[in-house]
């Protein structure tokens, strides 16, 4: 999954070479079915990202992102996830104007050490939640924050109604347009950009969470928002990886819509002028968030999926996910949700990144004891992490446990490097065509990390079903 690296593999259990004749390599740019670019690494090798959010909202000053700890990174990469979102926060990094804190930064890096420890790459994310601490939350510093006097109401059991408060909408019309904070935001991000340029474990920089924006009277949602994205975030979201590129040429930009193409309806973005942005919507459901069970008959994937690949697809970019997953995941119809949402992903975007690694209940991925909440253990699946060649197939039927990865090899394009989760009854693999293997089972009970080699034009398909129960 790396950009800048191939993965040493510190957990995994197995190592899978082929070798085939050799034939001209296809210099075609990965696409996936959907027509929408795949993420790669520097070697043009596709990527496929699966992982996690992670997290500390509760603590600031001293105990900030004390609450991520190493056990988060070395549980993920056990159960077979290469990514994790991690959220930063501009209030911490630049509590007081033109201030920034060297102990912030210093946490961030420990972080990052401990995802390169574990072959995890990171996705450094400047998140934002109700604007920020001037609201009772987190992100954009109280001296960056301009109301104009406007009221701003709290709503304790409906925290993303706040998003519509006056205070909060002004606030970020002058995030977007005074020249000012146009600049200190900049700032922030090429203080960001150039501490970490170089850290192994840094995938990109995802350069604002979820951002909103001011409704004009008589304006209704969709058609705020499809105008917030074009004249307000495109402008902006070019001025920062701008900024970014100042001081880092190397790593990813991902860009944000509005959290409204949740509800089906294409992005109002412009073109983002840099050579490496991902588009990283987010994927959740406004009536599966305040509580309610998934609705297979409503469609609700599908037009996601068809409102939110339209962009990508105009833009030739490719798609991350951020964030997605429901609150109450043990619902009657969630494990075909999962199944469902699972399948969708898999088919336009280069990967995800679930909400939240923690221990506990709620969002949390695994409970106090480390284990999968329910419906949760369907994000572990097998998935080719890292493909040095063009893709022709890949697929995983949850049903039988069986994953398929059919391409052609590349010129010196490295391994292909297939994670496979912990298994009860390990992993079978087996090759058609002119390959070998010395070992052709995985053993049970831990991840692993499968590498593929392959000579130049080399077409091979790789099968990974379940082995023997013991």
């Amino acid at each position: 999954m790396p950009t800048r690296r191939t993965i040493p593999v510190l957990i995994g259990c197995c190592l899978l070479l082929v070798l085939a004749a050799v034939a001209p390599a296809s210099a075609a740019t990965p696409s996936d079915p959907a027509g929408i670019p795949r993420l790669t690494d520097d070697r043009g090798r596709t990527l496929t990202l699966r992982g996690w959010n992670v997290e500390d909202k509760t603590n600031r000053g001293d105990r900030a992102l004390s609450a991520i700890t190493e056990k988060h990174f070395r549980d993920m990469r056990a159960q077979g996830f290469n990514f994790a979102r991690l959220l930063v926060f501009w209030d911490d990094l630049e509590p007081r104007r033109g201030q920034y804190s060297a102990a912030y930064l210093r946490k961030i890096e420990r972080i990052l050490d401990w995802a390169e420890t574990y072959d995890i790459q990171v996705l450094i994310d400047s998140h934002q939640d109700v604007f920020g601490p001037a609201f009772g939350h987190r992100g954009i510093p109280e001296w960056a924050t301009r109301t104009d006097g406007l009221p701003f109401t709290p709503h304790p059991d409906d925290w993303f109604s706040e998003y519509f408060e006056p205070a909060v909408q002004r606030a970020f019309t002058h995030l977007y347009e005074d020249e000012d904070l146009r600049r200190a935001q900049a700032r922030m991000w090429r203080v960001i950009a150039d501490r970490f340029e170089h850290h192994p474990a840094v995938l990109g920089y995802d350069l604002i969470n979820e951002p909103m924006g001011e409704l004009r009277a008589g304006e209704d949602l969709p058609a705020a928002a499809r105008r917030i994205e074009r004249d307000q975030l495109t402008p902006m979201y070019n001025r920062l990886a701008d900024a970014v590129r100042s001081a880092d040429d190397g790593n990813w930009v991902f860009v944000e819509p509005t959290p409204i193409v949740g509800e089906g309806l294409p992005t109002g973005l412009g073109r983002i002028k840099d050579p490496k942005v991902v588009y990283a919507p987010h994927f959740y459901n406004t009536a599966m968030e305040a509580g309610a069970d998934y609705d297979p008959s409503a469609g609700w994937i599908e037009s996601y999926e068809a409102a939110v690949t339209a962009y990508p697809k105009e833009q030739r970019i490719p798609v991350v996910v951020g964030e997605w997953g429901p609150l109450n995941n043990s619902l009657p119809n969630m494990g075909r949700f999962y199944r469902e949402a699972l399948a969708s992903l898999s088919r336009y975007s280069s990967g995800w990144a679930g909400y939240v690694w923690c221990y506990g209940g709620g969002y949390c991925a695994v409970d106090e004891r480390g284990l999968f909440r329910t419906n949760k253990e369907q994000t572990a699946a097998p998935y080719a992490a890292a493909v040095a060649g063009r893709v022709a197939a890949d697929t995983y039927d949850q049903g039988s446990g069986t994953y398929r990865l059919e391409y052609r090899a590349h010129w010196r394009r490295g391994a292909t490097e297939i994670s496979l989760p912990p298994s009860a009854s390990g992993w079978r693999i087996a090759l058609d065509g002119p390959a070998w293997t010395d070992d052709p089972t995985v053993p049970a009970g831990r991840a692993c990390t499968v590498r593929v080699r392959a000579l130049p034009g080399a077409r091979i398909t790789v099968t990974v079903s379940p082995g023997t129960p013991r």
